[in-house]
């Protein structure tokens, strides 16, 4: 069975929203977009080891990535090695507005998300890999579909937005298995699901017992 993999930016505060430029996602009235535009020639962040170019993959996004990656990719020169592996890979997109997708080979996700995931992830073919989609990603956690994590921590506390993981989240237990620090401070992790989280107490035992 082939994975799903689930890679974002992040602030130290947990906020995803809008890390590449101030149009990309004004919802919500949240005016710092581009955020991460400070460590963009940071050349130890290399993106293909996080599936940020979804190389040998293919991609599943939510709604609102989708037509942000639409509106930009097909857009860039042939020869930009990011936008053709996303304008040829498949993408699998979760929408319950859309009815018709004009992005080169994209498909609507049909019925329940969970169970098209899980449909999904029956097929053969390589892993599925998510890149933002905020709330396709607490949706699929919450189902414990989600295989790995890979999370870039930027040095940045953003206040307000669009968080990773919302107050429905499902409580649970991650594994890191990876982890490196670049160069500008950002900190890349990967987790893989670890369980039920284990809960305990330090204070001491009651006076007589």
């Amino acid at each position: 069975m082939r994975k799903l993999i689930a890679s974002t930016f992040a602030s130290l505060d947990g906020v995803m929203q809008a890390p590449g430029g101030p149009e990309e996602d004004p919802t919500g009235g949240f005016t710092l977009g581009g955020w991460m535009f400070a460590h963009r020639e940071d050349e130890s962040m290399d993106i293909s080891a996080s599936g940020f170019d979804a190389r040998n993959r293919e991609l599943v996004l939510g709604r609102k990535t989708y037509e942000i990656f639409a509106a930009y990719w097909p857009c860039q020169p042939d020869d930009h090695p990011i936008a053709k592996i996303f304008n040829a890979t498949r993408k699998h997109v979760a929408s319950r507005t859309l009815t018709a997708l004009h992005w080169n080979n994209s498909t609507l996700l049909q019925g329940a998300v969970d169970s098209a995931i899980i449909a999904l992830k029956a097929q053969p073919g390589p892993d599925l890999q998510m890149i933002g989609s905020g709330n396709l990603i607490q949706t699929l956690q919450s189902a414990s579909l989600i295989d790995e994590y890979n999370v870039w921590t930027f040095p940045l506390v953003l206040g307000r937005g669009k968080r990773l993981f919302g107050e429905m989240a499902r409580p649970s237990a991650l594994r890191l298995v990876r982890s490196q620090v670049s160069t500008s401070g950002v900190v890349m992790s990967t987790y893989v699901p670890g369980g039920d989280i284990r809960l305990g107490s330090f204070a001491g035992a009651e006076p007589g017992e």
